[in-house]
C-alpha cells in the first residue's frame, strides 16, 4: 500500500480500474483441481511403486526410488513434448508441487537455453530454478537430521 500513496490521481484511477476489471481467482475450483490432480499423481506414483516392488522383488521402501525416478522422467518427458504446461494450466499446484514440478523446472530451463550450447546453455542453466530448491532442500535436511540426532 505504500507505493499506491505515491501515485498521482491518474495512476490511482488506473490502478482502481485494473483491480475492478481483473478476474477474481476461483479459489475453490482451483483448490479442487489441485487436490484431484495431485491425488492422480500420487496414485500413479503408488502404482509405479507397487509395480517395481512386484516385478523387481523389492520391498515397498526400496521400490520408492525407481518409482520417483519414473515420475520425474514422465514429468520431464511431458515438458519436452510440450504437454506439461497445458496440463499444469488445468491442474495448478497439484501438478507443479510434486516431483513433476521439479522435473518441469529443469527441462524448461534446459529447453529455453539449448541454443547457447550444451555446456553454457543446457549444462549451466538447467539448474537455474532447481538449484535453489536443491540447495535449500539439502540445507533443511541437514538441520532436521542434526536436530533429530541431538534429541534422539
Amino acid at each position: 500500500m505504500g507505493k499506491q500513496s505515491k501515485l498521482n490521481s491518474t495512476q490511482q484511477k488506473y490502478q482502481e480500474l485494473v483491480q475492478a476489471t481483473n478476474p477474481k481467482p476461483e479459489v475453490a475450483k482451483n483448490a479442487w483441481r489441485a487436490f484431484v490432480s495431485g491425488g492422480i499423481v500420487c496414485v500413479i506414483g503408488q502404482a509405479l511403486n507397487d509395480f517395481y516392488a512386484t516385478v523387481m522383488h523389492l520391498s515397498p521402501e526400496e521400490a520408492g526410488n525407481p518409482a520417483v525416478a519414473t515420475v520425474i522422467f514422465i514429468g520431464a518427458l511431458l515438458t519436452g513434448l510440450g504437454y506439461f504446461d497445458k496440463l499444469a494450466v488445468y491442474a495448478g499446484a497439484g501438478l507443479a508441487v510434486p516431483v513433476t514440478g521439479f522435473a518441469n523446472s529443469m527441462v524448461s530451463a534446459a529447453l529455453e537455453f539449448k541454443k547457447e550450447g550444451l555446456v553454457q546453455g543446457i549444462g549451466s542453466k538447467m539448474f537455474m530454478l532447481a538449484g535453489s530448491v536443491i540447495t535449500y532442500g539439502v540445507v533443511t535436511a541437514f538441520f532436521v537430521g542434526l536436530i533429530h540426532a541431538i534429541f534422539q
